[in-house]
C-alpha cells in the first residue's frame, strides 16, 4: 500500500489485525469497515470519512487523522500514540476506553462525548470543541486547552491541574470537585468577577 488510495469507498471490509505500515489515503470512505486490532505506524488519513466500524483495540503509532469525519465509529480500547487528529469530528463514537499519549487533537469537534475517566495527560486540545461533553474524572492534566469549547460540559472530578486554559470559559461548564491548580482557579474567580490579588504576603 504504498501508493496513496484517494478517494476510494470501503465498504464492509475485514481488515482485522492488519498492518496497515505508513499507508496514506485522501479522500477516502470507510463504510462499516472492521479495523480491530489493525495497527499503523506513520500512516496518514486526509479528509477520510468513516461511518460505522471499529478500530477497537487498533494500535496507531505517529499516525496522522486530520480532518476526517467519524460517526458511529467505536474506538474501544483503541490506542493513539503520538498521533495528530487535526480538525476531526467525532460524532456518536464510542471512546472509552482508550489510551492516548501525546499527540495533537487540536480543533477536533467532540460534542457530547463520553470522555469519562480517560487519561489525556498533556494532550494538544486547543481550539477543541468539548461542548456536551462527559469528561467525569479524566485527567487532562498539562493539557493544552487554550480557545477550547466546554460549554455545558460535565468537568466534575476533572483534572486540570497544569493545563493551559487561554480563552477558555471554565464558567460555561459544570465544575464539581474539579482539580484546578492557582492560575486555574484564579480564571475561574475572574470568570465570576472577582478581582484577585495573588501577590505573596510580605514577611
Amino acid at each position: 500500500m504504498s501508493e496513496p488510495s484517494v478517494g476510494r469507498d470501503y465498504r464492509d471490509d475485514d481488515w482485522y489485525a492488519e498492518d496497515l505500515g505508513a499507508a496514506r489515503f485522501e479522500g477516502c470512505t470507510f463504510t462499516d469497515v472492521d479495523l480491530s486490532e489493525a495497527s499503523t505506524a506513520g500512516a496518514v488519513f486526509d479528509q477520510c470519512t468513516f461511518h460505522g466500524g471499529r478500530f477497537n483495540a487498533s494500535t496507531h503509532l505517529s499516525s496522522a487523522f486530520v480532518a476526517c469525519d467519524f460517526r458511529r465509529t467505536s474506538f474501544f480500547d483503541a490506542t493513539f500514540e503520538g498521533c495528530k487528529m487535526l480538525g476531526s469530528v467525532f460524532t456518536e463514537c464510542t471512546l472509552r476506553p482508550m489510551r492516548v499519549v501525546g499527540g495533537q487533537w487540536r480543533g477536533v469537534t467532540i460534542r457530547g462525548g463520553n470522555l469519562t475517566k480517560l487519561d489525556l495527560t498533556g494532550l494538544d486540545l486547543r481550539e477543541a470543541d468539548l461542548s456536551l461533553s462527559n469528561l467525569t474524572g479524566t485527567t487532562l492534566r498539562d493539557a493544552r486547552l487554550d480557545g477550547a469549547t466546554l460549554r455545558d460540559a460535565d468537568l466534575g472530578d476533572t483534572d486540570l491541574r497544569g493545563a493551559s486554559l487561554d480563552r477558555v470559559d471554565l464558567a460555561a461548564a459544570r465544575l464539581r470537585r474539579t482539580k484546578l491548580d492557582l492560575a486555574g482557579a484564579v480564571l475561574l474567580a475572574e470568570l465570576h468577577g472577582a478581582d484577585v490579588d495573588v501577590a505573596l504576603p510580605d514577611h
